[in-house]
Parts: C-alpha cells; structure tokens; sequence
C-alpha cells in the first residue's frame, strides 16, 4: 500500500468543505475493519484510508499548514499504513467504567503481545506491539497500543484461495478468539494485501 504525500491530503480550507462526507464515507469503510476479540478488546485495522482520515483530523485540530508541520505528520502515521505483507491494527482495550478499568489495564499487562491472527493450515501470528513508543510501564498497559502482523507469502496466498481466519488473544486474564473472523472482515483484510 502506497505511503501518503503531502499532495494526498486536502488543505484546511478544503478539509472545512468536505469534511462530513468524508467522515461518512471513513465510517462506513471501517465497519468492516473493525474485529471485536471478546468483551473487551476491539481491533482497528488500518490502511491508507483511516490513516489519511487521522492526518486530516490532526491538522485540522493543531492548525497545521506549513510545509515542515504536514511532513512530521507523515512521518509519524504513514508507518501505520500496512506495506502488503502485513496488517496493522489499533489495540482498544474497552471497560466503560474508570476504576475497572484501570484495574483491569494492571491486570492486563502484556496483552499487546498476545493477540495473534491464524490462517488455517498456518501457526500463529503473533502482534508486534507498539514499534513507535512503549505503551507499558511497571504499573499497568495502556489502553492504546498499535499491533502488526507479518504474514508470510504462503499465509496470503492461503487467504486468497479461501482459508478461513481466526484471532485471539491468549493472555494468561483474557483469553478470547474469532473464529472464523467474519468474511467482511477477513475480504478488507485480504485487500490490505499485495
């Protein structure tokens, strides 16, 4: 999937003009990027679409128009964007209520590290986490963590000759899968791939 340029995204002014088409237009994309692993995890799955959606709203929010400020932007969510052999995905771990879940973001330490996608007939993949920054203290994991997932070609080309798809996360406090995720799903997931 091809980075984003500057000439990728609109100005401001544009922006201003467009943006609840766009939204709607982003938020029906999602709906088939998005995999519920249990109660309490959700799994966003990124691509260049959600990921120009996040520089557009960045921009708009800071009031960033200079050259230097849109390039930073882009060096820090273009490697969101997954580069055909792999998935990257947004890591929400999701309790409505605030003490539990910060209990629970203690419990949960490490979780970011066990989710996995499976093609069947393939081991498991485990998630690289948060290559950006670290998300994780001594204390408790953050609510937020980026995953990738490296495929191999066989994996791919098992997808798209119709393998079915699982994940999970097998933490030693949260062990929850989908299998088979949904075919909506797994046909974005299978788009994302070269």
């Amino acid at each position: 999937m091809q980075k984003l340029t500057p000439a990728d995204l609109m100005s401001l002014e544009r922006y201003a003009r467009e943006r609840d088409a766009f939204r709607a237009r982003l938020l029906e994309h999602k709906r088939h990027r998005r995999l519920a692993v249990g109660p309490n995890l959700t799994w966003c799955f990124e691509d260049r679409l959600t990921i120009q959606y996040q520089i557009q709203e960045m921009l708009r929010t800071e009031r960033i128009f200079e050259p230097q400020g849109i390039a930073d932007e882009l060096a820090t969510y273009n490697p969101l964007i997954p580069d055909g052999a792999n998935w990257k995905a947004t890591l929400l771990i999701e309790f409505t209520d605030v003490a539990e879940r910060q209990r629970q973001l203690t419990l949960l330490k490490g979780i970011e590290r066990r989710c996995w996608v499976e093609v069947r007939g393939h081991t498991a993949v485990y998630a690289i986490a948060d290559e950006d920054l670290e998300r994780e203290n001594e204390e408790k994991t953050s609510a937020v963590h980026f995953l990738r997932f490296d495929l191999t070609p066989e994996m791919i080309s098992a997808l798209r000759g119709g393998a079915p798809l699982a994940a999970g996360a097998d933490h030693e406090r949260y062990r929850h899968w989908v299998n088979p995720v949904p075919e909506a799903v797994r046909e974005a997931l299978i788009a994302d791939l070269a």
